[in-house]
């Protein structure tokens, strides 16, 4: 529905959703989806591909450059351009479409199904050199994504929560233009900038709450304090030593000019990395139609309607555009069912639309341009979340 008819449809407000009508639906809408399969493995196996070949066709034109002693103009460029696309294309999809349902559980109870693509096994000890070497550790990005946020989606406790995140920037004096100059900066850079240190404060804070210690509140990169050393050690030296000095450094044999062309590519499949996976990410709850709640919800059929309330969907599809969202643009049914299968939310997505209809409430989906736009004028103060009287 877009938002020209949203603003002309009266939904039904919050306290008054039948919300254990709405479980009983909900549970009862994936009952009849079924247990996750081979076939629904080979679709999982088949996005993997996809990915993979993205990344070696990328660097199939990097080795390309330097057997041609191609490392300036015109032909340097736009095929360093193309080869960045697809590096940056290969490493959203080993994120998003790999990693993220597999850390989720969604395939554990697949039958006979290989130990290395469940929850346990997958990306953990030396399997992160293998599965996932990101700038975020898994455990750490496991428990702040799947736990904190997921289950504490649009509360004080939502590691995620934009709007929070933001106010030094919404209550500063910058002007707007250079507000939103910042959030491009920022989009290019947010691995590593928000989410490496994030992820591993709220792991550190999970164990100083168990030992009923302060938690940590600011982020301390100097690497003689233990934050900092953490930080450096488990995350950023890990992925900067293998994409940004060893990848270049195999390319010596064709000469200086060869290493530093290769990595002005990987420097910019970075960016487009952090750009992409902002643009698909970030507007998933971060919009003024999007609500915030002040207390923690009380049974199932409260937290899933606020999932349906603090999420939006993008265009979907098929497998390609699907992909190409890193399957995030089923993020209302993703957080009504975090451990579903990718190839689930094609036959889900009509019966939550339906389950939607039925109890009134308003279904989000647009184009995620759109919804960029609108999550930029979020993060520059220019709107706010919706927020649910006394809840």
């Amino acid at each position: 529905m877009s938002r020209v008819e949203s603003q002309t449809h009266q939904y039904t407000p919050y306290n008054q959703i039948d919300k254990e009508q709405l479980r009983i639906d909900i549970e009862e809408a994936k009952a009849t989806i079924g247990e996750a399969t081979q076939e629904d493995f080979k679709h999982l196996l088949k996005m993997e591909k996809w990915g993979r070949i993205a990344t070696f066709s990328g660097f199939a034109i990097i080795i390309y450059l330097a057997f041609a002693g191609i490392s300036s103009g015109f032909a340097f460029w736009s095929l360093g351009f193309v080869s960045a696309v697809l590096i940056s294309t290969g490493n959203i999809g080993r994120w998003a479409n790999v990693t993220h349902p597999i850390l989720h559980g969604a395939y554990d109870k697949v039958p006979n199904i290989p130990k290395k693509y469940t929850k346990k096994f997958f990306a953990r000890g030396n399997r992160r050199w293998l599965d996932w070497l990101d700038w975020i550790k898994p455990e750490a990005w496991m428990y702040e994504h799947n736990i904190m946020h997921h289950y504490h989606l649009g509360e004080a406790d939502d590691p995620d929560n934009v709007e929070r995140n933001m106010q030094w920037l919404i209550q500063s004096k910058t002007p707007m233009w250079l507000r939103t100059i910042f959030v491009y900066i920022f989009a290019g850079t947010w691995k590593f900038t928000y989410y490496a240190p994030n992820t591993l404060r709220i792991l550190q804070n999970k164990k100083l709450k168990e030992e009923n210690k302060r938690e940590i509140t600011d982020y301390n990169y100097d690497p003689r304090e233990p934050f900092g050393f953490d930080l450096w050690w488990d995350y950023y030296i890990p992925y900067f030593a293998v994409h940004f000095i060893i990848v270049p450094a195999l390319f010596l044999p064709f000469g200086v000019e060869a290493v530093i062309a290769t990595l002005i590519i990987v420097v910019m499949a970075e960016i487009f990395t952090n750009l992409h996976s902002f643009l698909v990410i970030v507007p998933n709850h971060s919009a003024e139609d999007i609500y915030m709640f002040n207390k923690p919800y009380k049974g199932h059929g409260e937290f899933y309607l606020r999932q349906i309330m603090g999420s939006v969907n993008y265009n979907t599809g098929s497998d390609v555009i699907d992909y190409a969202h890193g399957f995030l643009n089923y993020q209302v049914e993703h957080h009504l069912f975090p451990d579903m299968p990718l190839s689930f939310y094609q036959k889900t997505q009509p019966l939550v639309k339906e389950i939607c209809k039925k109890h009134n409430l308003e279904y989000r989906q647009e184009s995620v341009f759109k919804r960029m736009k609108m999550t930029i004028d979020l993060m520059t103060g220019k709107t706010k979340l919706l927020r649910v009287d006394g809840i």
